[in-house]
């Protein structure tokens, strides 16, 4: 299975500050937060589908997100700040007190198994 290295660069999106009003908990800031953002360039070299699943992994941890199409450069992966995020970030904060949640070293491939099962799942962001 193909799978692509690249940058996660974590940012702030309206639709995830929109649903925030309604609670963290929700089930459509659950959702924005999981959404990663990939260049159509990388969309297509990993035989993506919109809104399908795909595994995304750094040297801290590992998640499902949900992919979508959005221009920007090969390689880097934008995604909402938020707890689907915050399993990928370690704690190493440099003395800053704030971890480091640009230029995360991640690789993306997908994950056909939570792609077929993603309507069945609930644990799943």
């Amino acid at each position: 299975m193909a799978s692509i290295s690249g940058m996660l660069i974590t940012v702030r999106t309206s639709k995830q500050g929109a649903a925030m009003e309604k609670g963290k908990f929700t089930p459509e800031y659950l959702e924005e937060t999981a959404m990663l953002s990939v260049c159509p360039t990388d969309f297509e070299a990993l035989g993506l589908a919109p809104d399908k699943r795909a595994r995304l992994t750094s040297q801290d941890g590992e998640v499902i997100v949900t992919c979508r199409v959005a221009d920007g450069p090969q390689n880097i992966f934008f995604l909402p700040l938020g707890p689907t995020a915050n399993q990928l970030i370690g704690g190493e904060t440099k003395g800053t007190g704030v971890p480091n949640f640009k230029g995360v070293d991640v690789t993306l491939k997908p994950d056909p198994e939570t792609s077929e099962q993603a309507d069945s799942r609930e644990d799943l962001p």
